[in-house]
């Protein structure tokens, strides 16, 4: 497995669907996944840590799993099928290990929530990431600018 950050959340210019950008912590790789304008949003919290009066999703995610004596290990988005990416949650508990199915949106957030590590199977790296040369670097960087000034909440106005 290939342990991955995340990069960042960017719109698809062509549809304005969010795409979250895992990247390799040892290489120069970087996985775009397409996910939903929620899942984005949760995500984009997740990144500036915000914190909320009432649980979240993932904040409940954690609490429930946490409340039941577990821990999120690791996420590992695990494989492709035709053109969707699959994962799973590793949590560890007093019973030994368990792993959910889960898609890799929800599971890259719930990681961010719980600090826990995000790995991708090297097959899918090898099928579905790009290298990023210097040049896509610099307009990576520009993107994210954009990002930043974008509210999460915002991810949930654009059309699927």
């Amino acid at each position: 497995m290939i342990e991955v950050k995340v990069d960042g959340l960017l719109l698809d210019n062509t549809n304005n669907s969010p795409v979250v950008l895992l990247r390799e912590l040892d290489g120069d790789r970087v996985l775009p996944i397409y996910i939903g304008p929620f899942e984005a949003s949760a995500i984009a919290h997740s990144l500036e840590g915000t914190d909320f009066p009432r649980p979240m999703t993932l904040d409940l995610m954690r609490l429930a799993i946490e409340g039941l004596g577990g821990k999120v290990k690791r996420v590992n988005v695990s494989r492709i099928e035709g053109d969707t990416f699959m994962a799973e949650v590793i949590i560890e508990s007093g019973n030994g290990i368990v792993s959910l199915d889960a898609r890799p949106s929800d599971s890259v957030g719930l990681a961010l929530r719980t600090g826990a590590s995000i790995y991708v199977a090297p097959e899918v790296m090898d099928k579905a990431s790009r290298h990023v040369t210097a040049e896509e670097e610099d307009r990576l960087e520009e993107l994210r600018k954009k990002m930043r000034n974008i509210e999460p909440e915002d991810f949930g106005n654009y059309q699927m």
